[in-house]
């Protein structure tokens, strides 16, 4: 199934100048977002991973799936002040800004081997935060998943030393 079918582009989203690529038709399409989740269910089956750290906001929603199949944990991370327990945080820049990630101090044992997944690698900002934030509660990062890649932004350069997989390439 060819899944850029299901992903709408949305200029000047949520700014001026950027191009959004919108999963909502993806998400829309029970066919397709089933095909998304067997091809990261196929994928990830049998691999050495305790949780799974879903990225706010969209990666929850591949990550909670993924997680019910799968068997595993999942360990949130979330913008600011949305966890109700003690965090560990980190500022990052956005291709338009900055923002700051959390994950509870307590979410990982030491050790634990972590797959981190959103549905978008753009500059590597959210994803590299959230690296850091597994590997300062204690994880260890295995694999960094997304369902688009937007190429020309060179995102992977932010996450050198992890092992990248994204489904969609632009």
């Amino acid at each position: 199934m060819d899944l850029t079918k299901f992903i709408r582009d949305v200029p000047d989203f949520p700014e001026p100048g950027i191009l959004f690529k919108d999963i909502t038709p993806l998400l829309g399409d029970a066919t397709a977002f089933d095909h998304t989740i067997s091809m990261l269910v196929e994928r990830y089956k049998g691999a050495d991973i305790d949780a799974i750290v879903p990225v706010e906001s969209r990666g929850f929603l591949f990550g909670a799936p993924l997680a019910r199949e799968l068997g595993k944990a999942i360990v949130p991370v979330r913008k600011p002040g949305k966890l109700p327990a003690a965090t560990l945080s980190v500022d990052y820049e956005l291709e338009y800004g900055t923002n700051t990630m959390e994950i509870h101090a307590d979410g990982l044992e030491r050790g634990q081997k972590v797959l981190i997944l959103d549905d978008l690698l753009a500059t590597g900002g959210t994803l590299a935060a959230s690296a850091q934030l597994v590997e300062m509660a204690g994880g260890t990062v295995t694999e960094i998943g997304v369902i688009i890649e937007l190429l020309f932004l060179e995102g992977r350069k932010n996450l050198a030393g992890h092992e990248i997989y994204s489904m969609i390439q632009y």
